[in-house]
């Protein structure tokens, strides 16, 4: 066995409380422990060190010139063993290094703005990579540390992860301000028959993410495009006579035409996601203090 086995954090205290007080008795009172239980770690030490560390005198202990120098490296030792377990306070401003954040192009658009601005303010140090949301790459770029923290919709996130709502959201039926359909007051029937755009970040297909509800009206919808992001929707939209269902605040500030049908479709949640092995981080968690959440 070799001497660093044999040597312990206890039998470090012991033998700088000895260097301390120069008395057993004290040193063991300022420990909690037995003055026997003193001597047994002072006997382990001087066979560790080969030294006799302390001489005896007449109301205690004199450490030796080798137990002098070796207090020194003891304390630095000891304060670095403190500042390892010691809880630390997060200092935004002081924070470093990068943090990437995995994101829908409506969360890029809706609530990325906002937080970016927040960082950049209070963690000018810190640096920030957003990549596009891959749901099939997802778990495998979080379990690697790829990526921090996932900004997206339920659906997208693997259960085990952790998981906030950030706020409720819906979808707005809308078309151009030039389109015929504009002019109209179709019902859901009518909707279902017109021309469609929609918006299909997660797989390259037909599918939308309220086909389902409008199949429980027996209706099916004519989806004649389907886009990679919500982003260029309406600028799709601006030249074809064709409609589309986009998330209420991807809509705000854009030159579009609201249409409302008799039934509207379900709200849904916009979720932040992180892997398990970030939730204690102060980093990670200062950042999600910064979503705002409704």
């Amino acid at each position: 066995m070799s001497k660093l086995d044999r040597l312990d954090l206890k039998q470090l205290r012991v033998f700088q409380a000895l260097v301390r007080e120069e008395n057993a008795s004290k040193a063991a009172s300022q420990l909690g422990m037995t003055q026997q239980a003193v001597s047994e770690h002072l006997k382990k030490l001087r066979d560790v060190f080969g030294d006799r560390l302390f001489v005896r005198k007449t109301n205690g202990f004199v450490p030796t010139p080798f137990a002098q120098e070796l207090s020194i490296n003891v304390d630095k030792l000891l304060i670095d063993f403190n500042s390892l377990i010691a809880t630390k306070t997060f200092v935004p401003h002081k924070a470093k290094g990068t943090f990437v954040i995995s994101a829908t192009d409506y969360a890029q658009q809706v609530i990325l703005p906002k937080l970016i601005a927040k960082l950049r303010e209070q963690a000018p140090n810190l640096k920030l990579i957003v990549r596009d949301f891959e749901i099939d790459k997802l778990h495998e770029q979080m379990e690697s540390g790829k990526v921090n923290l996932a900004i997206a919709f339920p659906d997208y996130i693997p259960e085990s992860y952790r998981v906030i709502t950030l706020f409720e959201e819906h979808h707005v039926c809308v078309t151009s301000t030039h389109s015929s359909i504009s002019k109209t007051t179709p019902s859901l029937a009518q909707i279902a028959q017109y021309p469609t755009i929609i918006a299909s970040p997660s797989r390259p297909n037909f599918k939308g993410s309220i086909d389902d509800w409008f199949a429980q009206f027996g209706l099916q919808r004519n989806v004649v495009v389907s886009a990679p992001c919500f982003s260029v929707v309406p600028m799709y939209l601006e030249t074809t006579d064709s409609i589309a269902f986009l998330p209420s605040r991807a809509i705000k500030g854009l030159d579009v035409v609201t249409l409302e049908p008799e039934q509207s479709p379900e709200s849904f949640d916009v979720i932040a996601a992180w892997h398990p092995r970030y939730h204690d981080d102060p980093l990670h968690k200062w950042v999600i203090s910064l979503l705002d959440v409704e």
